[in-house]
Parts: structure tokens; sequence; C-alpha cells
């Protein structure tokens, strides 16, 4: 019996192209990621660093090269008046309006943040959000238009 014969073969291949619609929601299930990693650091204590790659040009030899540095990711919370914990999600710079009206979500604890922020990304990927996120894009590709 062949390793090959234990596996289920299809004849799937990898798409060319993602649509936008999909890619949307990847780049908003990313970043609900590093929010709730940076909760739960929040909460043991511990520090949450992203590191991405920025280009530089060396002032001595005038060479480009790239550097690590940490990523600045800022909180999405807040504590509103009564105590409680609330927070957006963001879509680039644009707060999306989750109901009619509604652009927060207010919980009890970080226990109950991270458990809201997880519901959220599981909507997003479940596609619960896309008109949302189109009204967003839309707003945020306006501002660059001449």
């Amino acid at each position: 019996m062949s390793a090959l014969s234990t596996l289920k073969l299809t004849t799937a291949k990898k798409p060319k192209h993602l649509s936008s619609v999909v890619l949307r929601r990847n780049k908003l299930s990313s970043k609900l990621w590093e929010q709730i990693q940076l909760a739960k650091s929040q909460i043991e204590g511990t520090q949450f660093v992203v590191k991405k790659f920025r280009t530089v040009v060396d002032r001595d030899s005038g060479l480009r090269k790239s550097v690590e540095i940490p990523k600045r990711i800022r909180e999405w919370w807040f504590k509103n008046e009564a105590g409680k914990v609330c927070f957006c999600v963001k879509y680039g710079s644009q707060t999306l309006e989750l109901a009619k009206g509604k652009h927060s979500i207010e919980v009890d604890s970080a226990q109950a943040l991270i458990k809201a922020l997880e519901t959220v990304k599981q909507a997003v990927e479940d596609g619960e959000l896309d008109a949302q996120i189109e009204n967003a894009s839309t707003t945020l590709r306006s501002g660059f238009k001449h």
C-alpha cells in the first residue's frame, strides 16, 4: 500500500487571483488576530510585538537595506463612562457600523473582550460583515482620488 493511497486526492487548483471580497476579509481577519493577541498579552502581562520590514538607505555607503522594526499596534478598545470595556472594529482608519447606528461592542471584562473579538473574527471569516467592509473600503478609496 503506497503512502499516497491513504490521502484524499482532488482536482482542485490554487486560484491565480483572489476576489476583492476575500482579500478584504483576510485583511480584517489578520487585524482582528493582532487585537486578540494584544489583549491576551496584556492580560498575561507580556509584550506582544509584530515585526515588519522597512527599507532604509545607509548613510555611509548609500546602499538600501531592509531593517526589521516593531510594528505599532493600537488598541481598538476603551473604557466607557460606566467602566465597561468597549471596542470598535476598524477597517483601515474607518470604524465599521456593526448595526444601524451602532459602532462598538460592550463587554464586562478582558476575558469577555477576547471572546467577543474571536466572535467578530469568525463573523468576518463567514462573510457576515462583507457589506460593512465594502462601504469602508469605498470610503477609504474615495479619499485617495483627485
